[in-house]
């Protein structure tokens, strides 16, 4: 059995989403232990317990210890039967870090599925939802047919936020006989992870939201129209941001952009290089904060001449451990090297870091 510390690095939560999501893919159990350890309420939250249900649905995997709460749990996963799954988070629980964990195994079960989630899109210390869309999920389409659709907002403290996934892949694991066998054929049929270089801006695009109750204070519109100056004067490119409202149960907004980009002569469409950057409102923020706060981020990351940006670069390691790559990313994180961590304990040592150049290598065999 596998032992992961769940106090390593950052000692986040993401180091048990990690592993959750590798032991149901390779089906090896493991056991973590120090589970948030320092932070000031320790242990599993809501969030992680929802987590561990739905995989635990999906593979009929075995627990134990999986309460509030708890620093510890014991995990192991049987083979992949179950596709079509709802979860209700509840509250303000982020969607989009529930989404990394369940998706990554089901992108190569073989099965059509649908995954339909209630709770936060936008909220603090996790992707927005349009930052996952519309960075994250272009990387994920040549290995399944994917639809990433949001039939609510949500925002914090109610949330109530309904987001839905569906997805082809276009390998089936249980096809092998082993891991290793069904690792060897991926590397051959997907083009490795390779994004070292910007090259030529295309585009700069994003979404503006906000409630309803903002309407009439052009909260959106003022979110847009002070970041697309910022990043007008900055780029010289005329930025296209969408303008959105909805009802929600918490009043709240979000700004998010990308910068598309393409090397000569190339489309993009297996490693696409798109940089992104998000910003939350809150009370007592005001609107032209929210869209000075994305847009001087997405800058800081542009201006890096990288091709990943710091997310971008933590969510695309799980895939990298099954297809190799080499990205170049705007800073090697704390949550990086503890995502890196906890791969490692799955695939064995593969990662090099190349600090000075900011550069991820994933050697594979």
């Amino acid at each position: 059995m596998i032992e992961v510390n769940g106090n390593y690095g950052e000692g986040g939560g993401q180091i048990v989403r990690t592993a959750l999501a590798l032991s149901t893919l390779m089906q090896k159990p493991f056991r973590a232990y120090d589970i948030r350890k320092e932070r000031k309420e320790p242990g599993l939250k809501n969030q992680h317990l929802y987590c561990i249900d739905a995989l635990r649905k999906i593979c009929d995997a075995k627990t134990d210890a999986a309460e509030l709460g708890s620093e510890k749990i014991i995990y192991a996963p049987s083979a992949i039967k179950q596709s079509n799954i709802e979860v209700d988070i509840g509250t303000a629980g982020s969607i989009t870090l529930f989404l990394q964990s369940v998706m990554f195994p089901l992108m190569f079960a073989g099965k059509r599925s649908k995954i339909t989630v209630r709770g936060g899109t936008d909220t603090k210390w996790s992707p927005s939802f349009d930052y996952l869309n519309y960075v994250m999920m272009p990387h994920l389409r040549k290995f399944a047919d994917i639809e990433l659709s949001i039939l609510k907002r949500g925002f914090y403290p109610k949330g109530g936020g309904i987001v839905e996934l569906k997805m082809k892949p276009f390998m089936d694991i249980s096809g092998y006989e082993n891991f290793g066998e069904f690792v060897s054929e991926a590397r051959k049929k997907f083009k490795p992870i390779i994004i070292e270089e910007q090259g030529n801006l295309l585009a700069i695009k994003g979404v503006s939201h906000a409630s309803e109750e903002l309407r009439e204070a052009k909260v959106a519109e003022r979110q847009s129209s002070y970041s697309s100056s910022i990043l007008t004067k900055n780029f010289n490119i005329n930025p296209y941001i969408r303008v959105e409202y909805s009802k929600t149960y918490s009043i709240g907004s979000v700004m998010t952009l990308w910068a598309a980009f393409a090397k000569k002569d190339e489309t993009g469409m297996d490693n696409p290089i798109i940089i992104g950057a998000d910003s939350l409102g809150e009370k007592g923020k005001k609107a032209e904060d929210v869209g000075k706060d994305a847009a001087s981020s997405l800058i800081k990351e542009v201006d890096s001449r990288c091709a990943v940006d710091k997310y971008l670069g933590d969510m695309l390691l799980p895939y990298m451990a099954v297809v190799g790559g080499k990205i170049k990313v705007s800073g090697i994180t704390n949550h990086t090297l503890s995502n890196i961590y906890a791969i490692e304990l799955f695939f064995g040592k593969m990662f090099e870091i190349d600090e000075k150049e900011n550069k991820i290598s994933c050697r594979v065999s």
